[in-house]
């Protein structure tokens, strides 16, 4: 198998009973690749990502992650379920971020994204504080270490959860439609903190309704609708001229 790829997909199933929510969906996501999927509701682009993080266990076919096959362990010519501390293991390699913030909120910022480096990662305190300290800066937060979650905007509460996840070190970063929980006036400051971590060649998968930033960021977009990838390509080709009656549909819905 091709080990280049950091995310490859083939035939990618998963339903919830009776619901197909993925398709057989056959993918790969190279390194460093910014990829933004849009679709409407329900086309199973929150369960994609799930599948890659894990969160949902898979119908059929197979995913790989980093070189490493997803929930499974080959042994010859038969597969062997994961156990949940392997599984756990895997799932350090991608940072999740949500449309809700799920910050503890009995901790203080800095605390929030200190715990999984110490208590997963086993750091040192004084080492997961200072590496805090700098992603709290990074992400525009310098000044609010001590705040609470209760004493923050959404939109700074997003910019502790993407430093949160962060601080895992991960290869791949998944966001959920990050900004659609949040106000309006509110979604720039995140859009700025994902599109800095873009430019570090930092590989994302963006879950969005946000178009105007898939044009921005995106090496490539995904349209999905019911459990299939429609199309994908380069931003500018699928945003501005789609092959696809569907993906013309709901761009066009978008921006109406």
């Amino acid at each position: 198998m091709d080990m280049n790829p950091i995310v490859k997909a083939v035939g990618l199933r998963k339903s919830y009973g009776a619901f197909e929510a993925l398709k057989g969906i056959d993918l790969e996501i190279d390194r460093g690749e910014v990829l933004c999927v849009i679709g409407p509701s329900g086309s199973g682009k929150s369960t994609f990502l799930r599948c890659i993080n894990q969160l949902e266990v898979i119908d059929g076919g197979a995913l790989w992650v980093n070189g490493e096959l997803v929930g499974y362990r080959r042994t010859g010519h038969k597969l062997y379920e994961l156990s949940e501390r392997e599984i756990a293991r895997q799932r350090l390699a991608t940072g999740m971020v949500f449309q809700r913030f799920n910050l503890f909120p009995h901790k203080t910022a800095l605390e929030n994204i200190i715990e999984g480096p110490v208590q997963v990662l086993k750091q040192e305190r004084t080492q997961a504080e200072a590496d805090a300290r700098e992603l709290l800066a990074r992400v525009g937060l310098a000044y609010k270490c001590d705040a609470y979650p209760v004493e923050l905007s959404g939109g700074q509460q997003q910019r502790v959860a993407i430093g949160r996840a962060l601080a895992m070190k991960p290869s791949l970063m998944l966001f959920d439609e990050p900004t659609s929980a949040l106000d309006p006036e509110l979604v720039g400051e995140v859009l700025s903190v994902m599109r800095d971590l873009a430019r570090t060649g930092m590989t994302m998968v963006v879950v969005t309704h946000e178009l105007g930033f898939a044009r921005e960021v995106a090496s490539r977009v995904l349209f999905m609708d019911q459990g299939q990838v429609v199309e994908g390509g380069p931003a500018a080709q699928v945003l501005s001229s789609p092959t696809q009656a569907r993906t013309r549909d709901f761009i066009s819905a978008v921006l109406s």
